[in-house]
């Protein structure tokens, strides 16, 4: 089984296009989501209807609480609260039956996925657990490997029952040791955050354990203007050409 992992799509239409373009090319089994789909981008709507369309499974994210329950808009700070406002407004009723039904979590294939931090946290981010934490969260995972997103940024957390590893993920291939756990971020298809402005995503081979971390150029110039008339602040334009080899 090949499982394609998204993460942070964030109304991202031409990175998503891109991405599943790329996924269809590889003749994949399966895509799954980590969640934040919506919020930062200016076509969230789109993308829930390719979601829809596709039958693309998916997990909570916090933008997508703040659907679920108003409330939770008061966790964001102001920028990415007006980014959610507006994208609320944009939302059909459909769309927003459909986020408030997402589960936590997701686990199939022998594999955990969650927006946050495992077992099943939308909002805290992995940086934010202590290491002795996160060795007891990793020693009590029923799961060897758990895929993550949240934070952006590519990353990889391994554990033996001795020894708590943490590093970057490139793009490229690797394989997973079948005696540790893991804890997988797959970085972010629509807003990455690792310096680079290229769409993230995860291909992971169930049978051989082979994880290949693509990266996949798209039009962010596009999709920054596009932002900019939309009303979203600015920043989450210019965050998107952010490592971009741009010649005047």
């Amino acid at each position: 089984m090949k499982i394609a992992i998204l993460s942070d799509i964030h109304g991202n239409l031409e990175a998503l296009q891109t991405v599943l373009a790329e996924i269809h090319s590889l003749h994949l089994d399966e895509v799954i989501c980590l969640g934040d789909n919506i919020g930062y981008g200016p076509d969230s709507q789109a993308v829930m209807d390719i979601l829809e369309g596709q039958k693309i499974a998916s997990v909570m994210g916090n933008h997508e609480m703040a659907v679920k329950n108003r409330a939770n808009l008061a966790w964001f700070n102001p920028m990415a609260r007006k980014a959610l406002e507006i994208t609320l407004a944009q939302l059909s009723g459909t769309a927003v039956a459909k986020i408030c039904k997402l589960p936590f979590f997701l686990v199939k294939h022998g594999l955990r996925f969650v927006h946050g931090v495992p077992p099943a946290n939308i909002f805290l981010y992995l940086f934010q657990v202590p290491e002795k934490k996160l060795i007891q969260k990793l020693d009590q995972l029923q799961e060897h490997i758990c895929f993550v997103g949240h934070t952006h940024d590519l990353g990889i957390i391994s554990w033996d029952g001795a020894c708590l590893t943490k590093d970057k993920l490139v793009p490229g291939i690797c394989r997973l040791d079948e005696n540790k756990k893991y804890i997988i971020n797959a970085g972010s298809v629509g807003q990455p955050r690792d310096g680079t402005p290229e769409a993230k995503f995860l291909v992971y081979d169930t049978q051989t354990r082979q994880l290949s971390v693509r990266a996949v150029n798209y039009p962010f110039a596009d999709t920054g203007k596009k932002i900019i008339a939309a009303g979203i602040p600015k920043m989450y334009a210019e965050k998107l050409a952010v490592g971009a080899d741009i010649k005047g």
